[in-house]
Parts: C-alpha cells; structure tokens; sequence
C-alpha cells in the first residue's frame, strides 16, 4: 500500500496531538473560578489565587526540565516511541486530576502532566526535520502550532460543557483519555523512518530527502547527535536561546493569566469566561497557518532560508509590537481586549513557527530535538519567573505587565539578527 502525501498525515497526527495538549493542559485555569464560584477547584478544595501561582510554576518547571530532557529522549529513542512516551504520561496525568484533593496532590499531577507534555514540541520540530523538505518545515511547524491555537479556542467550549454538565472531576476524566487513544492511529500510521516507511511512494520519499540538507541527507541510524555543548559552541543556537528567553512569555502571559484577568477585571464566572476565551485562539490559528506559508513563498521565490525566516519573524513581531501597545491604549472593555489580543497572537504565531524551525535549519535531525528543547526550557524559565510577578502587579493594575512583554518583542527578534546573520546549516561550513 503507497500513500501520497504520506508526510501530511504525519504533521496530521501531531497537529491532533498538539490540540489534545492544550485541551489538557487549559481545563484547570478554565475550571478554577474562585471562592465565590460554585463547583470550581479553588471553591472546592478551597484554594486561593497564590495558590494557582504556585501551581502554575510547579507546571512551568516541570514544563522547562521537561523540554530539555525530552528534546535528548526524542533525538535518542526516536520520535515513534518519544511520543509514545510523551502522550502516554500526560493522558493518564491528566485523567489523575479527577482524583486531586488539594495543592500538594495537583502540584504532584501538575510536575508528571508538564514534564511529558514538554516533548511535543521538540518532538514536532524534530518530526517536521525527517518528514519535510526545508522549504516546507516553516509551514509543517505552523499546522503543527495551529493545534495549540484550536486546542485553545475548543477547549473552553469542550471543558465548559463538561463542567457544566458533570463537574470537574468528571471532565477531566474525559480529556485525560483523548491522549490515551491518540496512541493507537500514532503507532499504526508511523511505522517507521521516512526511508525504510512501505507507505511512502518513492517520489515523495525521494522530493523530501532532495529538501533536505547534505547534513540530513548522509544521517542514518549510526550518526550520532552533538552534545549540547557542541550545539551551543555555534553562535547561531544562541539566536533560538534568547530569542525564545523573550519572545515565549508573550504567549504564555495569555494562555496562564487570561482567565484569571477575565475573572479579575470583568467578574466573569466560568461560563463566559469559556464563551470569549476562544477568540483570540482563532486569530493564533490563522496566524501559525500564515507565518508558515509566507515563509515558504518567500524562501521559493528566492531561494533563501535566511530571507524567509526573517522577513516572517520581523513583521510577525511588529504585529505583536502594535497589537500589545494597543491592549493598554484601547483594552477597557472585555470585547475590545480579546479582539486587540487576537491580533497579538496572530503575530505571535506568524513568527514563532520560523523561530522553532530555525534548529532544523541550523543542524541535522539528530541534535534537532536536543537544541529545540534547550531553547524551549530557556524560554519556559522567562516565564516562570513571570508567573511570579504577575499577581504581585496585578493587585495594583495589570498595565505593566502589558508594557514588559511589549519591551521583549524588539529584544526577541534583535536576538535573531545579532546571532543569526545568515541562516543556514553550520554543519556544511
């Protein structure tokens, strides 16, 4: 049996992957409420504010060791049984939720769900490298994120139904077992490498190794992956190092603390916080689908990586830039918010997708994984100590935390030009 297009089934299934992941790993801060909300956690197990501080970071951490130690896992085992491992984990950490009785239980589930939900991205980025041509890597990465963003917009529909209907408990039972079942189509449809797959037609096996670069195309099972280390001795892994260092908190300031700002500063309860939070996802959405296209155009028509991944990160962070000056100049009700903050994360997608995929453009699949979780955990550290500051600021006004994260988008992408002058394989200099 042959399939065309073998490699789109494959960023199919991680897109899927991805969406579970944020279904999961959203349904607490959806479901959290308050004192004075009936049914939610902080009203049931009588938890406060300081305490989801505390256990959002208790994910952070998990989330950044998770990144780097998963980044090695998956350039050693593969990304077959990486994600095996990976999805596995969080699936039956997330169901484990149902059965939380207070900070120490969820602080436990919340370490187990972020270390092993950290390898999908690593995962993706090193999957995107052996299954796509480089031309295509920028647009496989931005499917691939567009999952974050649907799983994002359909998550407080699925949870706020659930909650509704069942309670939390319940609900997190139901999500907890999306991942789990995951696992079976993953295991049947990724057989195994690009080059030994039976499914795979030898024209597209062919087109996707002739994308690749002379580093990719001579890697074969022996070859060996750098240690981290070696990666970080090339000036350019630093550009992905900072760059992330800035650039992640932005989307994670939203992600952590929007429920809790649409609490806070409109009264919402649960119900309509899960009836606007999806918003600015859709625009997150359009943006990975976007960022990675135009790209891809640019680097056809000129033949340049270089070209494709910066133009696309530049005015993907002037989008950002504008759309974050805004929500503290024109943010004063809930609907214009969440409208300015679905432009902020369309130019945070159009130009992170470049960002992730500079690792592949920089090094061959096997140190792939390891750089790409590096820069992932460097990243998830900046916001850790974020999640700390935030609901210091926010008792007085939430304004300046708007104004830091507008000061790291110029940060973020300078990072890239002062690091990165020209983007191509170091491996072939």
């Amino acid at each position: 049996m042959k399939i065309k297009g073998f490699r789109w089934w494959i960023i199919g299934l991680i897109f899927l992957a991805t969406v579970i992941n944020y279904i999961d790993r959203s349904a607490l801060s959806i479901m959290w409420g308050g004192a004075d909300i009936s049914g939610s956690i902080a009203q049931s197990l009588g938890l406060t504010k300081n305490d989801y501080a505390l256990i959002s970071n208790v994910f952070m951490v998990a989330y950044a060791l998770g990144q780097l130690f998963s980044g090695k896992i998956f350039d050693k085992v593969g990304t077959r049984i990486g994600y095996v491992l990976s999805i596995g984990i969080w699936g039956l950490s997330s169901f484990m939720h149902s059965m939380a009785r207070g900070v120490l239980s969820l602080s436990i589930l919340r370490t187990t769900l972020g270390i092993s939900e950290a390898g999908n991205w690593p995962g993706a980025v090193k999957s995107n490298a052996e299954w796509f041509p480089i031309k295509e890597r920028a647009i496989a990465q931005g499917l691939f994120n567009a999952g974050a963003s649907i799983g994002s917009v359909i998550a407080p529909l699925i949870i706020g139904f659930l909650f509704v209907a069942y309670g939390w408990r319940a609900t997190f039972m139901v999500v907890g077992s999306f991942g789990l079942i995951w696992i079976i189509p993953w295991l049947i449809i990724n057989k195994t490498s690009l080059k030994k797959h039976p499914w795979v037609t030898e024209h597209e096996r062919q087109y996707i190794l002739a994308g690749q670069s002379k580093a990719d195309q001579k890697a074969d099972d022996t070859t060996k992956g750098l240690s981290l280390r070696q990666i970080l001795s090339h000036k350019e892994s630093w550009s992905i190092v900072v760059g992330r260092f800035f650039l992640e908190p932005i989307w994670w300031l939203f992600v952590t603390w929007m429920p809790i700002y649409l609490f806070d500063t409109y009264g919402f309860n649960v119900k309509e916080v899960a009836l606007f939070l999806w918003v600015p996802y859709v625009g997150a959405a359009v943006g990975s689908i976007a960022g990675g296209y135009v790209s891809g155009m640019i680097i056809a028509k000129t033949g340049s990586i270089n070209k494709g991944r910066k133009t696309t990160i530049v005015i993907g962070g002037a989008i950002m830039l504008a759309g974050l000056i805004a929500t503290i100049l024109f943010g004063d009700t809930a609907l214009k918010f969440v409208l300015i903050v679905c432009a902020v994360l369309f130019g945070f997608q159009f130009a992170i997708g470049n960002v992730q995929t500079l690792p592949s453009d920089f090094f061959s699949g096997k140190s792939v994984g390891s750089l790409a979780g590096l820069g992932g955990m460097i990243g998830v550290f900046s916001v850790i100590v974020m999640n700390f500051v935030v609901p210091v600021v926010a008792q007085i006004s939430y304004t300046p935390i708007f104004i830091a994260i507008a000061a790291f988008v110029p940060l973020g992408v300078g990072a890239i030009y002062l690091f990165a002058r020209n983007i191509k394989s170091v491996e072939e200099k």
